[in-house]
């Protein structure tokens, strides 16, 4: 796999769009981050890292992160879109004063900085620029 975040995120536009209670993916710290700031944002209930038992003797167990999905009332979807911005073959950095607002500010942009990884709220107020990984509303 080549970009393990857009396939973190389509697991998550394809669990969403099920109606999934939660999805199971391959854990990273980069994609615990994302999942931390999905979570700070109201997107997702929650996620955690479990570990996945090892299949046959003398393999490692792989860590897993497993994401609770959050829905309305009547069941409508929290998070509506998904979309991947800077991708392994196209980098996309911007400056602290180009920092884009999703929807007018009714969504989030996911930035990595110097500081870590932050919206672009969160970008703006520390004065720092990075790399725009995806746009979420």
């Amino acid at each position: 796999m080549t970009d393990p975040i857009s396939d973190m995120l389509t697991r998550l536009r394809n669990a969403v769009s099920a109606k999934h209670a939660r999805v199971d993916m391959p854990a990273s710290k980069l994609k615990a981050e994302i999942a931390r700031i999905l979570q700070d944002e109201g997107y997702i209930q929650g996620f955690r890292i479990v570990e996945e038992p090892a299949e046959r003797d003398g393999k490692q167990p792989r860590q897993l992160i497993r994401v609770f999905l959050k829905y309305g009332p009547r069941g409508e979807k929290v998070i509506s879109g998904l979309e991947r911005i800077s991708r392994p073959g196209r980098r996309v950095y911007i400056g602290v004063e180009d920092v884009p607002t999703v929807l007018g500010g009714l969504g989030t942009n996911i930035l990595t900085t110097s500081r870590g990884v932050m919206t672009g709220r969160a970008a703006r107020k520390a004065g720092v620029g990075g790399e725009v990984l995806c746009n979420v509303w």
